[in-house]
């Protein structure tokens, strides 16, 4: 049976054909090529990044172009993203839980818990933002793939809904011990799945299943 590799993140298809979609990354068949012996060939995200050649026609961002480039290098090859993304991911589930919990005994201690942990959700984002972008460009090439988009999205929607409910806390701390304030509690479970979706995603480009 023929072996089918994507060049985008390295999944291996078995098949007379390659799938229509890479499973892990969402790139089109025409990513993929066929391996004519039993050892992976070097993929997009396992080559150099080229200093002076362009990247699927386009050119190569500024940012990669300056003195920094090393360090970006540095952030890829060490995993930066991956582990910077864990430490709001695994904040803000219990800022969440908080939430629910002091409009559920009306406990305004859980409601200023789940405020600082919010707050501490934000100033780690831009650094969990930038890192995936990073990584996006020189492992990715920067392809936007459905399920590239689908973590974008997910990762904005998280950004802009976190910053939305520590300013709410800040104006009203009483939003959060008040079960009758649904919106409040609605963005909250809508900003948990945004994070959980992209999480997910996050996972097949690591683990590719």
């Amino acid at each position: 049976m023929k072996k089918w590799q994507c060049t985008v993140c390295g999944y291996i298809h078995e098949g007379d054909e390659p799938p229509e979609e890479c499973p892990v990354c969402g790139a089109d068949r025409s990513k993929f090529i066929e391996l004519v012996s039993e050892e992976p060939v070097e993929t997009e995200m396992d080559q150099p990044e080229p200093e002076d050649k362009k990247m699927d026609s386009k050119p190569i961002p500024p940012i990669f172009r300056s003195k920094l480039n090393p360090i970006f290098d540095l952030m890829v090859k060490h995993h930066v993203h991956p582990i910077s993304v864990h430490i709001p991911n695994g904040v803000l589930p219990a800022s969440v839980i908080f939430i629910v919990l002091a409009a559920l005994f009306n406990f305004s201690g859980l409601g200023k818990a789940a405020f600082y942990n919010l707050i501490f959700v934000v100033l780690t984002l831009p650094l969990v933002l930038f890192s995936g972008y990073i990584e996006w460009q020189k492992k990715y090439r920067g392809q936007l793939t459905r399920l590239f988009k689908a973590k974008i999205i997910c990762a904005a929607v998280v950004s802009l809904l976190a910053v939305i409910l520590v300013v709410w806390l800040f104006i009203d701390p009483q939003a959060a011990i008040s079960s009758s304030n649904w919106l409040f509690l609605l963005i909250n479970l809508v900003m948990l799945t945004a994070a959980g979706i992209a999480g997910f995603i996050g996972g097949k480009f690591v683990f590719k299943d």
